[in-house]
């Protein structure tokens, strides 16, 4: 008995822990259906879970100041797991810089897409979208570096399955803050190099006026108050803008994304 309610409970931490609704439908099963077979409950969940996740939260998350990131031709998340796991959610704002954005720089880059990875969930200030630390407000969202492929074409494919944990190393003579952070003892500094889920696309290059480009055209927007890259980066893409900051070595590197918050 006891060791059925310590499953029940990690399986609710973890479900509430990466998708926030998960726990939540997971007890509606476990208590709706106590007397049904296992095979029946988890197919009740699957389909619970899809409809209250793709109908039921949308409708819901705007009273909480919330909206789905709208997907088009030129702004799309990396994986779909991001939007299974109800990752894709920002404030209404940051909505419409996404657009802006990714609008202008397909224009600018024809057929390149602006690619973002966790946003917040959709539900409640202050709860936690692990591992961030400050994907808690609906105003933060991790976007993609752009990359050239290997006959220096700009292209929209990446380094890594998930978008995280590929690096653009510093290079001679660059600051490399990574190196400090660590040997200050922040461990977790590169963790992300473990959240890969593979990696691919050997053959790419860091597109460095694409980059630029882009962190320029967030930097235009007036509601954007932050812009987190690793210093090394900052520099190589001569950026001097005051909106881009160091995101101090409690977090982790950032040179594998782009990090964006609103005011």
């Amino acid at each position: 008995m006891i060791f059925k309610l310590v499953k029940h409970l990690l399986v609710i931490i973890f479900l509430t822990v990466f998708t926030q609704i998960g726990g939540v439908v997971y007890l509606l099963v476990i208590f709706g259906l106590k007397n049904f077979d296992n095979k029946i409950k988890l197919v009740v969940f699957l389909l619970m879970y899809v409809i209250i996740s793709f109908v039921v939260v949308p409708c819901i998350s705007p009273y909480f100041g919330r909206v789905r990131i709208v997907n088009s031709d030129y702004l799309q998340p990396r994986s779909f797991l991001y939007t299974l796991t109800n990752r894709n959610y920002v404030v209404p704002e940051m909505n419409e810089v996404l657009q802006s954005v990714a609008e202008n720089y397909e224009k600018s880059k024809s057929g390149a897409k602006l690619i973002y990875l966790d946003a917040n969930f959709p539900f409640f200030n202050g709860f936690p979208l692990l591992p961030h630390l400050s994907h808690n407000d609906g105003k933060k969202i991790d976007v993609t570096l752009m990359y050239k492929d290997g006959k220096g074409k700009l292209t929209n494919r990446k380094p890594s399955i998930s978008g995280y944990g590929v690096y653009e190393e510093p290079i001679e003579k660059e600051y490399n803050q990574i190196d400090v952070c660590k040997q200050k003892g922040f461990w977790q500094y590169d963790f992300p190099k473990y959240l890969t889920f593979g990696r691919i696309n050997l053959d790419l290059e860091f597109a460095n006026e694409a980059n630029k480009e882009l962190i320029n055209l967030f930097l235009k927007h007036q509601k954007v108050s932050k812009i987190f890259i690793e210093p090394h980066l900052k520099s190589r893409l001569k950026l001097n803008n005051s909106k881009i900051r160091f995101h101090g070595c409690q977090a982790v590197r950032h040179d594998d994304h782009i990090h964006v918050q609103l005011r």
